[in-house]
């Protein structure tokens, strides 16, 4: 990767339906030259899908929680891959530790999140502590993706 191939990235993550002329435009490179290393970016794994940014608040989920489990050791890859399949968790990390879930959720309301917390988090023996917060304002997030 070079400087160019970085500045083209940022285009596609800023908008990822940007045009190849649009491209070489914006980098100072012929139309065959942007779609080329587009294609280089793909088939190195850089780049690895072109997808939609979904604005949760459009479709009604309006909370956004945070969620931090601590899980037995023995457990922890069994809950994160039964957490991962519902539809209110966005995203979900193990981390170093191997005891610690961090998980983002997005719920159409309080009582949404307190029936999911209930039926998926405080019925399983297996988490030991759950701390969570909702957000309360967004200053910076990485919508598309890094910025690079």
């Amino acid at each position: 990767m070079n400087k160019l191939d970085t500045a083209l990235l940022n285009i596609l993550i800023k908008d990822g339906r940007t045009s190849f002329a649009d491209i070489a435009r914006q980098l100072n490179v012929s139309r065959a030259y942007a779609r080329t290393r587009v294609q280089a970016l793909v088939d190195a794994g850089v780049i690895e899908q072109f997808t939609a940014v979904v604005n949760p608040e459009k479709l009604g989920k309006v909370i956004s929680t945070f969620i931090d489990l601590k899980v037995a050791p023995q457990a922890i890859d069994a809950i994160a891959e039964d957490l991962a399949a519902r539809p209110e968790v966005v995203s979900l990390y193990i981390m170093t530790d191997l005891k610690s879930l961090h998980i983002h959720t997005l719920t159409d309301s309080y009582d949404t999140f307190n029936a999911f917390a209930n039926a998926y988090l405080f019925s399983r023996p297996e988490i030991l502590s759950v701390e969570s917060t909702a957000l309360l304002k967004r200053v910076k997030h990485r919508r598309g993706g890094a910025r690079l």
